[in-house]
């Protein structure tokens, strides 16, 4: 556990429960950093802050949902974030956070959080001497910033999905595209899941619902509320791109196969027959007048061949092979009719 307290122009971290205790009854504005679940961290957050079971409980393990809870003496935020600070990660993070009159106490697993917050107060202690309102909301506009890289790269990858879709349905380079739509179908369902429950807790903090944020922080709030809600409108209008590229993909797919079957069923049609053909004089009965011809193998072989280009003939009159008449064709044009004579 560690402690900063803003003292004079600096930000000086302090330790131990003595050391807080006597920070807290100096009246002076505390952030706390918990690391690991230790006794001496459960002691102070009991015994200093007076922190509630279920709460202490609920920080030290992970959940899978966003949550706001007032408790009179304290808010308490969970709220998921991004990880990798210069990377684009897809992996989402739990981040504590209590806000009190003059304490904030959070928790993060990955420390990325609280290592930006840290720098700014490194160049500017006033955040943390104006209240813990102000310090909450820097925490929490950093974590809302870290989606934005995410987001913006999403946007590129899925910006050629449905053309991959048209040009790879129904080939070999299809199943790695299908898989790779599939991933990001469920990436967004578990963004969105994620982004409706904490844009809800950002509409709240924006509203002054809470007495631990004071009036005058309340446009910074609702800055943070109009960052996630674009995020959140974004991820809406990803997950409409690809449900249209799985669709296309399908549908493309089930035109090829539809292609695929009807190529074999003319040569199915093509061979019928042909296969009748040679199956009726493959018999080879005794008191067959044909198989005494000189000229009945070349008979059949030129029935056989006259019968295939029929069918082809009949299959090109249908349009099922070669080229279909374009639109595009220009109609013929009727002779205009002739004026009457006068």
């Amino acid at each position: 556990m560690l402690a900063r307290v803003a003292d004079n122009d600096t930000i000086r971290e302090i330790r131990g429960e003595d050391e807080i205790r006597k920070a807290i009854e100096s009246g002076q504005n505390i952030w706390i950093e918990l690391e690991s679940p230790c006794k001496e961290a459960d002691d102070i957050l009991v015994n200093v802050f007076d922190i509630h079971r279920l709460t202490i409980e609920d920080i030290w393990q992970k959940r899978s949902q966003p949550k706001l809870e007032d408790y009179r003496a304290y808010l308490y935020l969970i709220i998921h974030v991004i990880k990798g600070p210069k990377r684009v990660s897809l992996e989402l993070a739990e981040l504590d956070v209590l806000i009190g009159k003059t304490f904030v106490i959070t928790h993060d697993p990955t420390g990325e959080i609280t290592k930006d917050v840290v720098g700014e107060l490194t160049r500017d202690c006033t955040l943390l001497r104006r209240g813990p309102a102000w310090l909450a909301h820097s925490i929490l506009d950093h974590a809302v910033d870290r989606y934005l890289p995410v987001v913006d790269d999403l946007d590129s990858q899925l910006e050629s999905l449905t053309n991959e879709a048209l040009v790879k349905a129904g080939t070999p380079k299809g199943p790695p595209l299908l898989r790779r739509i599939l991933k990001y179908k469920r990436l967004l369902q578990d963004l969105r899941r994620m982004s409706v429950h904490q844009r809800e807790i950002f509409l709240r903090l924006s509203r002054g619902e809470f007495e631990e944020i004071p009036r005058e922080t309340m446009p910074f709030y609702r800055d943070v509320y109009d960052h996630f809600l674009r995020i959140n409108d974004l991820i809406e209008s990803y997950r409409d791109v690809v449900t249209s590229a799985l669709e296309a993909y399908l549908t493309v797919q089930s035109n090829r196969m539809n292609e695929i079957m009807k190529t074999l069923t003319m040569i199915s049609t093509v061979m019928l027959p042909l296969t009748f053909i040679a199956g009726l004089y493959g018999m080879n009965f005794k008191h067959m007048p044909e198989l005494s011809w000189v000229m009945g193998y070349p008979l059949a072989l030129g029935v056989m061949a006259a019968t295939v280009i029929v069918i082809l003939l009949w299959f090109r009159a249908k349009h099922w092979i070669g080229n279909a008449p374009s639109d595009d064709e220009e109609e013929p044009k009727k002779p205009k009719p002739k004026a009457p004579k006068s």
